[in-house]
């Protein structure tokens, strides 16, 4: 095999018993890896410098065809169910060693990566991609190391990508042709049978949720950023509710947009990048986003015309077009990604149906409530199978990242919540006016003028009143706001078709109640009132 780039030979990829392929490119330049997927034929390049790709029939996440191996190691620990679903070793071995098979004769391009910037807390992750875009990717989305630790380089977990070695559902006892999955004893992560590049970092994501919690450290599906008094905000939410969006503001400085750990010394960022959803980006509304987007940069699925111009409000290939470029492409980005415990901590909800207010306090056990809850509405493309946004409850705002229980997340979250005394708000970036196919979608506009006096104490002078079903504090008044929007029952043409909503929506929460029984009470009669 020949080896190119910078090889650590003192654990090459034999370690991962990968000894038949043709060539292997060793941590080469992201710019290398630009050119290299343009002489590829894998992208193209748009005007801006950005590389261009497609990602086929997978242009979202696969969540149904992800697996969790059952072993010794992890059987106890493990939240087995819908989300982790259980791989026997036998199973894996012989999927393992189908991916082994394929790649030979490949060349493949390897990364050498660390995810977490608290070097107390860091995780070395190697990557063995077939093409030179997703090696781009990884490469971009995770934390470089310096050259100098490269050469003794020796991986915790291997993440083994090959996109088009496809999965016998009959044989290989997958689902579907497409498969992810997790062998904590092995320490080997398996992704066949999709392109979608975002399988790569949600798989050492899932890794992180398993492994820094028994460590004490909470672990999060969200963006973080600092303001200019070093008082830090968090942002959790599912894809589509705005964490990267919101979480990118030229008055405060980045430390991550999606994944992040709570530890000792503060918060710290897993990834070295940012991954994006760009449709109907604009450079009015997110300037630092799009701004971001250069060489360097992955776009994925962004429909482009044959002068190499982008057309970010095309969905014809998906809504769920993503654009992937290291966290420094933002002006503003805390390097290292590290900062202090937090201030504020705000759940952001896609509300499908209209009724939650555009941004209310929480007491700490509403804020549990909501965490265990997590609320929100698939948006269109971030799933396959997803065409309209869709109601849905998932726990501590990733239960498909989560590997352990739903109350480990929670109750460490509560202690550092009460510990640090950040103070907790829901803010619902969703409809307004109606539900979904009736109202609007909340202009950015005013979301951001709720969070930035949130957030730099203005709401602390404002009178409060409970919201009558849910409970939470609903502001009566902020700057750059309209009054009327604060109460969404004010926005609705019919108050009673209104009620009737909002109702239908507060027994959903309750009836998802029974998924987190077990939780003290105090936190179960923090929700909705029917």
């Amino acid at each position: 095999m020949i080896n190119s780039g910078n090889n650590p030979a003192k654990h090459g990829l034999d370690q991962q018993q990968i000894t038949d392929a043709s060539e292997a490119r060793w941590n080469l330049d992201p710019s290398e890896l630009h050119d290299q997927a343009l002489q590829n034929k894998e992208g193209v390049q748009a005007a801006n410098g950005a590389l261009v790709v497609r990602t086929g029939t997978c242009t979202g996440r696969r969540p149904k065809d992800r697996f969790v191996v059952e072993e010794s190691s992890s059987k106890g620990k493990i939240d087995w169910g819908n989300v982790n679903v259980p791989m026997s070793q036998k199973t894996f071995d012989k999927l393992h060693a189908k991916v082994l098979d394929y790649y030979k004769g490949k060349r493949l391009y390897v990364r050498d990566t660390y995810a977490g910037a608290d070097p107390d807390y860091r995780l070395k992750v190697r990557f063995v991609n077939e093409s030179a875009w997703h090696n781009l990717f990884v490469a971009q989305l995770l934390i470089k190391p310096e050259p100098s630790e490269l050469t003794d380089f020796v991986p915790d977990f291997t993440v083994l990508n090959a996109p088009w070695c496809l999965a016998d559902p009959e044989t290989d006892g997958t689902r579907s042709e497409v498969f992810v999955v997790i062998d904590f004893a092995k320490k080997v992560v398996l992704v066949g049978g999709t392109q979608y590049a975002g399988e790569n970092k949600k798989s050492v994501f899932s890794i992180m949720n398993f492994l820094l919690p028994l460590r004490k450290v909470m672990t999060m599906h969200c963006s973080a950023n600092v303001g200019k008094s070093d008082d830090v905000a968090l942002f959790f939410g599912l894809s589509g509710t705005g964490k990267t969006t919101l979480s990118a503001d030229p008055a405060r400085r980045l430390i991550g947009d999606d994944e992040h750990g709570w530890g000792d010394n503060g918060v710290f960022n897993f990834e070295g990048g940012c991954y994006a959803k760009c449709i109907k980006l604009s450079q009015e509304n997110e300037p630092q986003i799009y701004n971001a987007i250069r060489k360097g940069a992955v776009l994925e699925n962004v429909v482009m015309n044959d002068a190499g111009q982008l057309d970010y409000d095309d969905d014809k290939f998906t809504e769920n077009t993503r654009a992937a470029y290291p966290v420094e492409f933002i002006d503003n980005a805390i390097i290292p990604s590290l900062a202090g415990h937090p201030n504020n901590v705000i759940f952001l909800t896609c509300d499908a149906f209209g009724v939650l207010p555009p941004i209310s306090k929480l007491t700490n056990d509403q804020a549990m409530y909501h965490f265990l809850s997590g609320y929100t509405a698939k948006v269109a493309g971030t799933e396959a199978g997803v065409t309209e946004p869709q109601a849905t409850f998932s726990a501590c705002f990733g239960a498909p990242f989560m590997p352990l229980p739903p109350s480990t997340y929670a109750t460490m979250l509560g202690e550092k919540i009460k510990q640090h005394d950040a103070a907790c708000w829901l803010v619902n970036t969703g409809w307004s006016g109606g539900g979904y196919g009736v109202g609007k979608r909340m202009k950015i506009s005013h979301t951001r003028a709720m969070i930035s006096a949130a957030l730099d104490g203005t709401l602390k002078n404002v009178e409060f009143k409970p919201d009558p079903i849910f409970q939470c504090l609903v502001p009566q008044s902020c700057p750059g706001v309209p009054s009327e929007v604060l109460s969404p029952r004010g926005t609705w043409a019919d108050p009673a078709e209104f009620d009737k909503k909002a109702a239908a929506l507060a027994k959903m929460f309750l009836d998802n109640t029974k998924n987190f029984a077990d939780a003290p009470s105090k936190i179960l009669s923090a929700g909705p009132k029917t």
